[in-house]
């Protein structure tokens, strides 16, 4: 949901770290998501004229009285712990349902029979795929279909069969069945995984599903590098320039798609699918922007929620430069963590603590900002790459030690380490080639909320907020920002509460030193939804299911299997 080049919210790097920590160094990692069917062909390409339709969130959102005024560009941003008590009041605009019956020119789609086989692949072993169709424009079903990928592997065990799962790992642009076949199939625990089918369905616009395309290889290399903390009007310009070069290659290569992966659309896509396996309710796990997806389907048809889970939430009352400065002070909480466990190591590259590890790292990119390291590859380790490479680690204390590594070689001349880590996050393997993760991001944060900043000068004058929460990354984080104000398609989502009342328990869960979706966000949407119970993990790192704590897996197996929401507020460590 973030509106970032930089940051994405995706719970596949955390779901995922493991594998990535033991073979990111040797560089044999395979990136998040690579296991999936073969690609479903394009619905064309070309840029298209204006849209012509009303903004589809604009008629599912109804106004409360009051309206809210946005804060002024130049006002101060509220730091991450004022999230829960914004300095502004809330959105006016709330999610509303839509109507129970099914309109008559959906049911075709609502009346799919899915086609099952044997997905190819030996890492796809024992696992079913099949295409879902579903109408590019849900308000002109007649303009043609987009075919999304889904996959799932059949209940094991012998207990009451307790209907599907569906599981998305957020981003967005993470490939859900990527993350279904290589991990959750397998990391999930074995008495949720005996009792449901484990289904996962690519997003429009993801991965094997109808795809966003934007750039190629090359190109994104380029993108990959470009200085995100410009000096002068220069490299400004040149920064804004890429900016616009992969928003005319996603209108060029994606064509009609851009305007239709709205996360709203994707969550309509959500209940075809929830149709078609014969499911009356829709039981989920979604993390990070997993969360907003899983939110949104629960606000469209809260009579359909069956038991959801929200691992790493976002709040969609927020708006993009709120959401932006809150994963800017949420890195740094998280790289502050990470300093305190290095310091005192002694294979630490930033010892001193928080304040002395933070400015040691931003004098560290100071000087790949004038001079980028060798890699051992054609590729320089520029400050752009070497910062990625940085927040990837800050996912997962389990990458904590690979990033100790990584500093400590780049500090010593080598950069290969943390270019690596760079690739991992944004999804290139070893041949060059990207997956479409970053394309996917761009489209769904750009079309869901308006840009963060509308040009440079925004960004200027904001950078002393974004430099406060981070001192090392705010500037990166300030100027990445800016990549949605040259959109070719204009938003058509703003922020918003989703109440979803007359809906089932749903469980928000919420990490209290999570990085890309702040703490405050989990209290935020819990306070919202009508029906909404908050479990906290007090740690570190992305989201909380299936990372090491006994006590938040027992409670939301518990609701997974017994639909026994825990207590309101529970706390675990």
């Amino acid at each position: 949901m973030d509106t970032s080049r930089l940051v994405r919210t995706s719970g596949t790097l955390a779901a995922t770290a493991a594998l990535l920590i033991s073979a990111v160094v040797s560089g044999t990692a395979s990136p998040a998501g690579a296991v999936a069917p073969a690609r479903a062909r394009e619905t064309g390409s070309g840029a298209e004229g204006p849209n012509t339709s009303p903004a589809l969130l604009d008629l599912l959102l109804t106004e409360e009285r009051g309206t809210a005024a946005a804060p002024a560009a130049t006002e101060p941003l509220p730091t991450v712990d004022d999230v829960a008590n914004p300095l502004s009041p809330p959105p006016s605009a709330t999610l509303k349902p839509l109507p129970a019956a099914v309109p008559a020119a959906l049911r075709p789609y609502y009346r799919q029979k899915l086609r099952w086989h044997a997905c190819s692949g030996k890492a796809a072993r024992g696992f079913e795929c099949t295409t879902l169709r579903a109408p590019l424009d849900y308000a002109a079903p007649r303009d043609g279909d987009v075919k999304l990928a889904v996959s799932r592997k059949k209940a094991g065990g012998s207990g009451r069969h307790l209907g599907s799962l569906l599981v998305n790992p957020g981003g967005p642009g993470g490939s859900a069945i990527g993350f279904l076949q290589e991990y959750a199939a397998d990391n999930y625990p074995a008495r949720v995984r005996d009792r449901y089918d484990m289904v996962a369905m690519d997003p429009r616009g993801v991965a094997a599903s109808t795809p966003i395309k934007c750039l190629t290889d090359k190109e994104m290399d380029a993108y990959a590098r470009v200085d995100q903390t410009p000096d002068d009007a220069t490299e400004e310009r040149r920064l804004i320039a890429s900016y616009k070069k992969f928003a005319e290659g996603c209108a060029t290569r994606s064509g009609k798609l851009l305007r239709h992966v709205s996360t709203v659309e994707a969550a309509r896509d959500m209940d075809l699918l929830r149709a078609a396996l014969g499911d009356d309710k829709l039981h989920y796990v979604g993390a990070s922007y997993g969360t907003f997806l899983g939110a949104t389907y629960a606000g469209l048809y809260p009579a359909r929620v069956g038991r959801l889970v929200l691992d790493g939430a976002l709040d969609p009352s927020l708006d993009s430069r709120r959401i932006n400065r809150d994963q800017t002070a949420g890195f740094q909480t998280a790289f502050s963590s990470f300093a305190r466990d290095c310091d005192g190591r002694d294979d630490c590259p930033l010892p001193g603590g928080p304040a002395v590890a933070s400015a040691r790292l931003k004098r560290f990119f100071d000087q790949l900002d004038r001079h980028p390291l060798a890699t051992g590859k054609p590729r320089p380790l520029t400050e752009s790459l070497a910062t990625t490479g940085v927040i990837s680690t800050m996912y997962d204390e389990a990458a904590w030690p690979l990033l100790r590594r990584a500093l400590a070689s780049a500090m010593e001349g080598d950069g290969g380490s943390l270019l690596k880590l760079s690739d991992a996050y944004y999804e290139r393997d070893g041949r060059g080639h990207y997956t479409n993760l970053m394309a996917a991001n761009s489209a769904v944060n750009c079309l869901d909320l308006p840009p963060a900043f509308t040009g440079a000068a925004g960004v200027r004058r904001a950078l002393p907020d974004f430099v406060k929460a981070s001192p090392a990354l705010g500037t990166s984080f300030a100027w990445s920002a800016l990549s949605c104000a040259y959109w070719p398609v204009p938003a058509v989502g703003r922020p918003h509460r989703i109440p979803a009342r007359g809906a089932a328990p749903i469980l928000v869960v919420g990490t209290t030193r999570d990085p890309a979706t702040p703490y405050p966000w989990a209290r935020g949407l819990a306070s919202q939804l009508s029906s909404g119970r908050l479990l906290t993990y007090d740690g570190d790192g992305h989201t909380a299911y299936t990372r090491g704590s006994s006590c938040i897996d027992t409670a939301i197996n518990s609701y997974l299997l017994t639909d026994h929401a825990p207590p309101a507020s529970q706390r675990c460590s």
